[in-house]
């Protein structure tokens, strides 16, 4: 065998969405791009801002000195202390640049903040459905993952995660709003949770982190907050990116942010400094890091993503769907008619749509739809969602 057994059952279990993708550009092939109705990956479709592009200008065109070489492994001071500023000024609470270091993105933040607390065995406990990647990214630090259901609407359930809550927990992870489902956490699940965290790790004489996963906190609808964790829970440390907001996906810009009051914070610093460069990542991308410092605040047209949530939910309740329209994100996590989601999903590609079954996410009996979209794919696979909807009721 030339890899490992354990790497060869990861590859089955994460092919899911991957392989709804690599179909789906087999049917492009075959069909046409605009005869394939492709929501399966998170890809964001708008493009970046204005600021983004004349900025990205500037700094290409400048006579930077040192503009391609090596940085300190946490970043650029300058970047971080602009990242800090903007934290500071939008919680209340005072980050300065040593707070805050810059990563390959929020999958590379994860990765590093997970290599530098977990201890072999550690758990790491998460509300489902989650991101698929979550698994590994635990599994590559040693440690493992507590998968806990949420309510039937998607929201905390505090009581459940408390139960899994042992002398092995190192974390919670959430991510708000959510992958797949869209929910937003509400202020009083979250000060619920932080209060559970606070008296368990009393009880059991440890600090037990809090670690949130926030790549969608600025598309939100409807006048939706999303909470801040900083400002009720100081064991908290932050995995953010610019993929979503900026649509910067491939560009893998993104930053650790962790609270000033945490226990421990200069060791801390100095594993999350140490393992950003054993891990591989070293830094992030020089170039992205010069460009997002100069335009904070920047971010896409959340309106065009509120529009395609809207065409897409009403398109759907239209033809028979019961649908509750997702707070963030760019994603519906749809109940399907029949348990099994993969025959639905399959029965979907037969008429050329693309979504990913829920079990992907932990969930069965859903299928995850990204409209981050043309308009019209929502548009022209309306229909197609109706007949097979019919197929499994009829």
């Amino acid at each position: 065998m030339s890899i490992s057994r354990k790497i060869e059952g990861f590859i089955e279990q994460a092919s899911l969405i991957r392989k709804m993708f690599e179909d789906g550009l087999e049917l492009k092939k075959k069909y046409g791009e605009g005869n394939v109705y492709d929501f399966s990956l998170g890809n964001p479709n708008l493009p970046p801002p204005r600021e983004f592009q004349e900025s990205l200008e500037q700094v290409v065109s400048e006579n930077i000195p040192g503009k391609h070489t090596y940085m300190p492994n946490a970043g650029y001071p300058e970047t971080r202390a602009r990242v800090a500023e903007n934290l500071s000024s939008e919680y209340g609470i005072k980050f300065d640049f040593e707070h805050v270091i810059m990563t390959c993105g929020a999958g590379g933040a994860l990765n590093v903040i997970f290599k530098t607390i977990l201890d072999p065995e550690d758990e790491v406990i998460t509300p489902i459905p989650c991101f698929v990647e979550y698994f590994f990214y635990v599994d590559n630090a040693g440690g493992k993952i507590k998968f806990v259901p949420t309510k039937d609407d998607f929201s905390l359930d505090i009581e459940t995660i408390e139960k899994e809550v042992t002398a092995k927990t190192k974390a919670i992870l959430i991510n708000s709003p959510n992958n797949p489902t869209g929910k937003v956490y509400d202020a009083s699940s979250l000060r619920e949770l932080t209060d559970m965290l606070k008296e368990k790790s009393q009880k059991l004489g440890k600090i037990i982190y809090l670690i949130s996963d926030e790549p969608y906190r600025e598309i939100v609808y409807g006048g939706i907050k999303v909470p801040s964790l900083f400002q009720i829970y100081p064991h908290t440390i932050v995995a953010s990116s610019y993929s979503k907001s900026l649509s910067l996906a491939g560009e893998r810009i993104g930053y650790i942010a962790i609270h000033p009051e945490i226990a421990g914070v200069q060791k801390l610093l100095a594993g999350l400094v140490l393992c950003n460069r054993m891990l591989g990542f070293v830094n992030a991308p020089a170039l992205m890091q010069r460009v997002i410092a100069r335009i904070p605040g920047a971010k896409v047209d959340i309106n065009a993503y509120k529009r395609k949530r809207d065409l897409l939910c009403d398109g759907l309740s239209r033809v028979g769907y019961t649908v509750q329209k997702p707070e963030g994100a760019f994603y519906l996590f749809l109940k399907t008619p029949t348990s099994d989601d993969d025959a639905f999903a399959k029965s979907l590609q037969r008429r050329r749509i693309l979504t990913v079954p829920g079990r992907a996410f932990m969930k069965s009996g859903y299928i995850r739809i990204a409209y981050c979209v043309p308009d019209e794919t929502i548009e022209r696979s309306i229909e197609g969602f109706g007949e097979t909807l019919r197929e499994f009721t009829s």
